[in-house]
């Protein structure tokens, strides 16, 4: 499928470190979906943290150096990759501040859904184009599903 015709997600970074933590969950579920029929999409602040928050130490008992590695490589190779605008690097959504990075990659990337299990994030007023949903809904959502 060519990428200009495969769907553009953000995945919050809990999304991706849940994914990694229990690949029968519904973080997973997403994952592989956006994997495998669309495009998970970054800017250099997105990818950052998760980056970031993946090496923390509380992490070594159950994610290996190798897995941590490959997932960060697997994720970069697949994505979309957005710029912010200079226009757009200071503009507020969300109570928390680090979350507005995700709000901003899918604005400027056109993507639909931001998947999140940040309550920051799902407590969002509704945005035009943009759904904003947890694992579980995204599953349930035919189009997510089907695309």
């Amino acid at each position: 499928m060519k990428a200009e015709h495969r769907f553009k997600t953000v995945l919050d970074t809990n999304i991706w470190i849940s994914a990694a933590l229990s690949p029968s969950g519904p973080p997973a579920a997403v994952v592989r979906q956006v994997l495998q029929q669309g495009l998970p999409v970054f800017s250099t602040e997105t990818f950052r943290e998760l980056e970031t928050r993946l090496w923390k130490t509380r992490f070594d008992r159950y994610l290996t150096m190798e897995l941590r590695r490959s997932l960060l490589a697997d994720a970069s190779g697949a994505a979309f990759w957005v710029d912010i605008p200079e226009s757009m690097e200071q503009q507020k959504f969300s109570r928390d501040p680090d979350d507005d990075a995700f709000v901003r990659a899918a604005i400027v990337s056109g993507s639909k859904w931001l998947i999140s299990g940040d309550n920051d994030l799902l407590s969002l007023a509704p945005m035009k184009g943009l759904y904003i949903w947890t694992p579980a809904q995204a599953l349930l959502d035919v189009e997510f599903m089907a695309t």
